[in-house]
This record gives structure tokens, sequence and C-alpha cells, in this order.
């Protein structure tokens, strides 16, 4: 079974915080397959690292909703404002738990979480050059 999602690019706006539903977003693509923030996640998060291209998104008319998606995600831009967000909802529509909001942040702070690579053991420590991430804090849900 694949692990379908939903990305959503909404505007940063006063008075909207990053770990609720926005009433409106400007563009809607789907993903039929690793929709998961390890895969889907660190691929957007890279997009804006590394300048990566996103690849097998289906561009989606605003108003369809999906009833099948595992996860949603926001992608949170404005202008005059350098660094963009990301929110991410766990659905658990196959599941009796209410949907959640398991991460907000910038895209540095989903590859600390969600980058498995990051957390790999070097093979050769002359190469390596570890990443040092501070903790997100806790209060990061908002309109900063």
């Amino acid at each position: 079974m694949s692990t379908r999602a939903t990305i959503r690019f909404a505007t940063r706006e006063e008075g909207v915080p990053f770990n609720e539903h926005p009433q409106q977003w400007h563009a809607q693509f789907y993903r039929h397959c690793d929709g998961y923030p390890e895969g889907l996640g660190v691929e957007i998060a890279e997009s804006f690292t590394k300048y990566s291209k996103l690849l097998d998104w289906e561009v989606e008319a605003l108003d369809i909703v999906h009833g099948d998606i595992e996860y949603l995600y926001y992608v949170w831009q404005c202008h005059g404002k350098s660094e963009s967000w990301i929110s991410i909802f766990k659905t658990n529509q196959w599941s009796d738990e209410d949907e959640k909001c398991i991460f907000v942040g910038t895209p540095e702070m989903l590859l600390k979480k969600y980058d498995d690579r990051l957390n790999e053991e070097p093979c050769d420590e002359s190469v390596y050059t570890p990443r040092s991430y501070e903790d997100v804090d806790s209060n990061c849900c908002g309109t900063n």
C-alpha cells in the first residue's frame, strides 16, 4: 500500500499559526507514494537547502480533497521573509486516532528530525564533517 500525501503552499500571515490548517492555499500537489516525513518531507526540505528537484508530484485543483491521504504538508512562504516553514499533519484515516500536527519548522529542522542520513556513522572520519543543529523550540508553532 502506498503512503499518499497532499502538499499545499500557503502564505505566511500574521495571526495564522503553523500548527493549524489555513483557510486558503495557493497551490496543491498530490504524491501517490513515499509521502511519509522521512521520504517526502526530506525531499521537500532538500529542495530548499540543496535545491534538489522534486519528482512524482501531480498538480491538482485547489478544491480537490483526497480521502485516502496519510499526510498533509503545508509549505509556508511570504514575500519579504527569507525562510520558509513546513507543517506536517498525520491524518490517521486508517485508525481511530484524531488528525494531528506532527511537525512545524524550517527545512533545516525537518532534516534534523527526519533525515536518517544525518545520524549515520561515518565510514571515514577524515572526510566526515558532522552537522550540528540546535533543538527546536517547543513554541515554534506560530507566525515566526
